[in-house]
């Protein structure tokens, strides 16, 4: 599937149908992934041939969840082989200021100026790099300066529990994700070796996913200072999981002072470590998947009407990200 079609009910286009900037973005995608011959050749090409479908279907519920038209035709295509490469940063401008780069490591983040990004986002829903720069693109945007994103990804943990609805269920069966955790670290040091940071410190350790490891890692480096930490679905676990693995460092955790970052959870309210109160939890009013997959008892301090779980500008319903980031600005003074 390259793309898709929107046709609007509306009498005055009854057979008018309408094309996405979605389709643009989602096709250089797809067709910048890789073929047959390099996931025959490449390291692991049994893992490589049996994920491949759901990367590619992953791109696909980018372009229904994320804002992908807001992704450059270059940057699609430069972030296609990156679908699925979990823990993978990207630094994204606002629109029009430049090219979003793409970093293997923390040390390559550090390399390419990222003690000058203040704005660190994780998005979860379709777990690609396409969607992980479409949604750090809309925040930056609403601040006009540049964001990094984490890149979900996906890997043979998550292919694990795919069967048993861990995307849809993603609070109550992402525990048994971690459960198969070592696969994905065996698979990537035998099959992308230079993606792979080594374990030098405890922050890299244990059973933890390696997005969530990259987010300790960048909240806790003193080379950087991000004033809002950002995720949209299930992204919003992540940053919580890494808050809380950062508890259990309590040498590391008291660098971080209590106010230094705001949170911003869109589209599912996960509780976060109580020493935290910069914390403002948005959803949309029609947004049943995020309320279901809410930590009970969070109250939401920021209603969209008649917005639903995906963020996408080019269909309807969608949660307007950038506005709402703007109003917050305004009615929290969240700033960066």
């Amino acid at each position: 599937m390259a793309g898709f079609l929107l046709r609007y009910p509306s009498p005055e286009w009854p057979r008018r149908t309408v094309m996405l900037s979605t389709q643009r973005s989602l096709a250089t995608a797809q067709l910048g992934r890789n073929s047959f011959e390099e996931i025959f050749e490449s390291r692991t090409p049994l893992r490589e041939a049996a994920l491949e479908s759901f990367r590619r279907r992953n791109a696909v519920l980018d372009g229904i969840f994320y804002d992908i038209g807001k992704v450059t035709q270059e940057e699609a295509h430069e972030t296609a082989p990156w679908l699925a490469r979990e823990g993978a940063i990207l630094i994204v401008p606002p629109s029009g200021a430049g090219s979003l780069k793409l970093c293997n490591t923390v040390e390559d983040f550090a390399n390419a100026g990222g003690a000058d990004v203040r704005i660190l986002a994780v998005a979860g829903v379709g777990s690609s790099a396409l969607g992980a720069a479409a949604f750090a693109r809309n925040v930056a945007d609403a601040f006009g300066v540049s964001a990094a994103a984490v890149v979900s990804g996906y890997g043979l943990a998550d292919l694990l529990t795919e069967a048993l609805g861990g995307w849809f269920w993603f609070g109550t069966l992402n525990r048994l994700r971690h459960q198969f955790e070592e696969l994905d670290d065996v698979s990537r040091a035998l099959n992308r070796p230079e993606t792979v940071s080594p374990p030098t410190s405890p922050l890299e350790l244990g059973r933890v996913s390696l997005d969530t490891r990259t987010v300790m890692a960048l909240l806790a480096d003193d080379r950087f200072s991000f004033s809002l930490v950002t995720g949209h679905s299930k992204g919003n676990l992540v940053v919580s999981e890494a808050l809380y693995e950062l508890r259990e460092q309590p040498a590391i955790e008291q660098t971080i002072p209590d106010d230094k970052f705001w949170i911003v959870t869109v589209s599912a309210a996960v509780a976060m470590p109580p020493r935290y109160k910069k914390i403002v939890d948005v959803m949309g009013t029609i947004d049943g998947f995020g309320a279901l997959n809410s930590t009970p008892g969070i109250s939401i301090e920021k209603s969209c009407p008649f917005s639903w779980h995906h963020t996408n500008t080019d269909l309807p319903l969608h949660l307007p990200v950038t506005k709402v980031f703007r109003e917050l600005r305004v009615e929290r003074n969240v700033a960066v």
